[in-house]
């Protein structure tokens, strides 16, 4: 299969740009998988469209300020006093690796190489408020960084850094995507993008949710190169996911396995969640000391870099709510190997001709 199978026209004008002026008022195209059709609703419907005894499962993980600017201060081939009048250089932390070192992306990356120095400082600001040391380099402007240890290098980084708007909105980071940019329930700092299917929930819909006896639990993944990076190959079978840190709670691992037993749907709300379950699902399927009376999952956290594709047999869920994605993008395969290529490319197709809003801030899909 190629990737250019997952190829659709997509006018620029229906890329939203903003949030829409109220949470929870986007549209939702309510996609059938067993009849192969689809119709337009709202996504304030939700309630009505879940079943009692459904299982939706969120992801809490919460969007960090991830975008930094900085300076070349110092590099292997400069002395330390020089300055450098390579101008602004763009960092968008995508993962931490533990203590003072992250994963990033680096633009433009042909500056930065591994023993070079960076600054980071905020306007009005002469002294730099974080130092790092490039210790890798990789395809893609791929780096990674070593802060200098600072004991406030969160506060620092509410501080300076900037909402990591995807590169297809064009403008910069405002106050307000400091709170439409998040999930309402977002709880645990880890993401370098919002999974953006939770973006539409209100607190007003959760609790219709409930009340109508759909029982809510969540799993966390942090999002960041594994669900957004560019896909660089013509072939599907060559695509390899970066991977990306999860947990699964012990509450949610036993929620889904009475779930699974009595035959409840489990609804996951975005493909960073359905990842995360079919991952789980996968582990407890190939793990030698579990005796197999069941797929039964257990509470763990670890790293995810599963690919779904078309062919993928799904072994947890049984819904999925995600917003439209890019052409030919390993989100768009995903949602395909849920629904059907051919029946999501259709969608899609509606989608444009009544002019959804496509992408991060834009409308939603329920597929059932």
């Amino acid at each position: 299969m190629r990737v250019s199978d997952f190829h659709f026209d997509l006018p620029e004008g229906l890329i939203a740009q903003e949030p829409p002026p109220v949470r929870g008022s986007s549209r939702m195209l309510v996609l059938d998988r067993q009849a192969g059709d689809y119709r337009d609703d709202f996504f304030r419907s939700l309630p009505t469209l879940l079943r009692r005894g459904d299982l939706l499962i969120l992801n809490d993980s919460r969007v960090i300020p991830a975008r930094l600017y900085a300076t070349r201060a110092r590099s292997r081939h400069t002395q330390a006093s020089s300055p450098d009048p390579s101008g602004r250089i763009e960092v968008l932390l995508t993962q931490h690796l533990g203590a003072d070192d992250w994963t990033a992306l680096v633009r433009p990356g042909r500056k930065v190489q591994p023993g070079d120095r960076l600054n980071f400082t905020s306007p009005g600001d002469s002294v730099p408020l974080l130092e790092a040391e490039i210790l890798t380099a990789a395809d893609f402007g791929e780096r990674t960084l070593r802060f200098t240890h600072t004991p406030d290098f969160q506060a620092i980084l509410e501080r300076i850094g900037h909402m990591p708007l995807p590169p297809y909105i064009h403008r910069n980071d405002s106050q307000q995507d400091r709170e439409r940019y998040q999930t309402i329930y977002s709880h645990d700092p880890g993401s370098a993008a919002a999974p953006t299917a939770g973006l539409h929930f209100t607190p007003e819909i959760l609790a219709q949710l409930k009340q109508h006896g759909v029982q809510v639990e969540t799993i966390t993944l942090h999002v960041g190169l594994g669900t957004f990076q560019p896909v660089h190959v013509q072939n599907v079978e060559e695509i390899h996911l970066h991977a990306e840190r999860y947990t699964l709670p012990e509450a949610t691992a036993e929620a889904i396995n009475t779930a699974l037993r009595e035959g409840r749907r489990i609804i996951a709300a975005g493909t960073t969640t359905t990842r995360t379950l079919e991952h789980c699902a996968h582990i407890a399927s190939t793990d030698a000391f579990e005796p197999h009376t069941g797929l039964r999952l257990h509470p763990h956290s670890g790293e995810t870099s599963i690919f779904l594709s078309p062919g993928y047999r799904f072994r947890v869920v049984s819904g999925l709510l995600t917003n439209f994605h890019l052409p030919e993008s390993t989100l768009l395969m995903l949602v395909s190997a849920f629904a059907g290529r051919e029946l999501v490319l259709a969608a899609y197709a509606h989608a444009v001709r009544e002019r959804y809003r496509f992408f991060s801030y834009g409308d939603c899909m329920l597929i059932l």
